[in-house]
């Protein structure tokens, strides 16, 4: 996914740079607002890929005395950043720019034509962005045999822990609402001869782009701080445990993400009486192969399985989850 991520990054840092440079032509040859906001944002978005790519790259560093763990953070800190410059730099900016237009309108806007034209194309481009990233959201949902519908799609958006797919994603999504917003402006502002629809785009442009940073940053704070695997993982994770003859019950199941694939596991079992040395050991291994085949981690480095005495008096094969008590 490493791989995927860096393409989806690419895809739009180019696009991005293009679509700045032509927005900002356009907001000087036509004065417009929403023009210069959505140059703001593309200027941003540009900045915020090369973020992306710094925390991809840091987050694949090897492990050290200090950092034990590794880096797969990085990527979660990075993206971070990403989400408050957008909110700090692009909506901000584009806030002040509106606000300043409706106190101090200008008294019409030049060339729109040029504007449409460079709107139009900035949708294609940022729309082909959105395309790879959706793209490789749906092949990871195929990839795990799952068949691919809209709730799937949603399901995946909201527990990824990729969070640079997350973010391309969410940030080709509100460059396209821009676009839209900014060509209605325009499009009242020529048709009324009234610039304040021009301005009143540009505040609207600043607030979806407040809204979705904060989204990201809820996101990436969840990671940052230690999000759990998903439920479906946990589940699964269970389930292929208790399939083992000897295992009595997963008495508690932890985990966090140090990355997209870099997973922190920490199980404590109940197995089977009078089991040797050797055996109990077989039956770890076994466990640490299962946990890594259903999380498809490159290395069990970070899945951690304790023996630990079961005073439960039934030995069925169940699970308690710790954080709720209810038996699985």
């Amino acid at each position: 996914m490493v791989a995927g991520s860096k393409k989806a990054v690419y895809a739009a840092l180019f696009g991005n740079l293009g679509i700045a440079i032509a927005k900002m032509i356009a907001a000087i040859m036509t004065g417009s607002s929403a023009m210069w906001s959505e140059t703001y944002h593309s200027f941003s978005d540009t900045f915020n890929q090369v973020l992306l790519l710094i925390g991809i790259r840091t987050s694949t560093k090897v492990p050290s005395e200090r950092h034990p763990f590794g880096f797969g953070k990085e990527q979660f800190f990075w993206s971070f950043v990403v989400a408050t410059m957008l909110f700090g730099i692009s909506g901000i900016l584009s806030l002040e720019k509106g606000f300043g237009s409706l106190y101090n309108p200008i008294a019409h806007i030049e060339n729109v034509g040029v504007s449409y034209v460079i709107l139009l194309i900035s949708a294609v481009f940022e729309g082909n962005a959105l395309r790879i990233a959706f793209k490789l959201f749906r092949q990871t949902i195929e990839l795990r045999g799952e068949k691919f519908s809209l709730r799937m799609l949603l399901t995946e958006f909201q527990e990824s822990k990729d969070p640079t797919i997350l973010t391309v994603m969410v940030e080709d999504s509100a460059a396209l609402l821009g676009l839209g917003i900014a060509a209605v402006g325009l499009y009242l502002s020529d048709l009324t001869g009234n610039t304040i629809y021009d301005a009143l785009s540009s505040v609207a442009i600043g607030i979806v782009l407040m809204l979705f940073a904060f989204f990201l940053a809820k996101e990436n704070r969840a990671l940052l701080i230690g999000e759990a695997i998903s439920k479906r993982d946990y589940n699964r994770i269970i389930e292929s445990v208790l399939s083992i003859a000897e295992v009595n019950r997963v008495i508690s199941l932890r985990t966090m993400h140090f990355g997209p694939k870099d997973v922190l596991v920490a199980m404590d079992v109940s197995l089977a009486d009078n089991m040797n040395t050797d055996s109990i050991e077989l039956v770890i291994d076994s466990i640490e192969e299962r946990v890594r085949q259903v999380l498809n981690l490159a290395t069990p480095s970070k899945i951690y399985v304790e023996v630990e005495r079961d005073s439960c008096p039934i030995r069925s094969k169940r699970h308690t989850d710790p954080l709720k008590g209810n038996k699985i």
